[in-house]
């Protein structure tokens, strides 16, 4: 595991770079995303490199972490329409290679991911240690699943609606042994209330209690950490 600790400026230009330059590498990529904040500088710098050097994504497929569940794909907070404002309408990237999970199969999904392995998945962490929405508790051999979601991760996400009733209480998401699948793995956490799940990521022991620590196990994940995520370190 490789942690880089700095600012967040930083941090996202950095991120961006592995995506950048594994798309150079390889037209035809197979990236993992997330959605929420954390990605947001990270996906930030992505268009700006596409509209300077015209870093090609047409032949690049991505799959999203999770969605929720009985929210419309063209609801307003769904994480189609996120992924959509945010990233895909500013890139040359096929609709048509964007996927995301299946809300009347999940299953089907983990087959997907089977057969099109991620070269690179980006996660985000939340303040109680989930992964996509794995919530602690989770199986470390889960795959794609419907979820109910922790009272402190819709608090969490309350901030992108109107109001905590809004909020759906259920999801669908990737596994995480389908995320433990991926090739490459960046984390990225910013902020005080990441500090704890990091501490038990880097200093803590594997456990269902914290489904971030699965990590530990993958062959090659780099944690982007700004000064407030590294602050309860040795």
């Amino acid at each position: 595991m490789k942690i880089i600790i700095d600012d967040k400026k930083q941090l996202d230009l950095l991120a961006a770079k592995m995506i950048i330059n594994l798309v150079k590498e390889k037209p035809s990529a197979v990236l993992g995303l997330a959605t929420g904040s954390s990605p947001i500088g990270v996906y930030q710098n992505l268009i700006v490199d596409h509209q300077n050097n015209k870093t090609d994504y047409k032949n690049v497929s991505t799959f999203n972490l999770d969605e929720y569940f009985d929210l419309p794909i063209d609801h307003e907070q769904s994480y189609h329409t996120f992924m959509n404002n945010i990233l895909f309408k500013h890139l040359n990237i096929s609709l048509e290679n964007t996927f995301f999970p299946e809300q009347d199969n999940p299953q089907n999904y983990s087959l997907l991911l089977e057969k099109h392995p991620i070269d690179l998945q980006i996660l985000g962490v939340g303040s109680n240690g989930h992964i996509a929405f794995n919530e602690p508790g989770t199986p470390f051999y889960s795959t794609t699943q419907y979820v109910d979601l922790a009272e402190s991760t819709r608090k969490d996400n309350a901030r992108f609606f109107a109001s905590l009733e809004e909020v759906p209480k259920r999801a669908v998401t990737m596994g995480l042994k389908d995320i433990m699948q991926a090739k490459k793995i960046i984390l990225l956490a910013f902020g005080l209330n990441k500090a704890e799940a990091i501490k038990m990521l880097i200093d803590g022991n594997k456990t269902s209690d914290w489904p971030v620590t699965i990590l530990k196990e993958h062959p090659d994940v780099t944690v982007f950490l700004d000064y407030e995520a590294a602050s309860l370190l040795k």
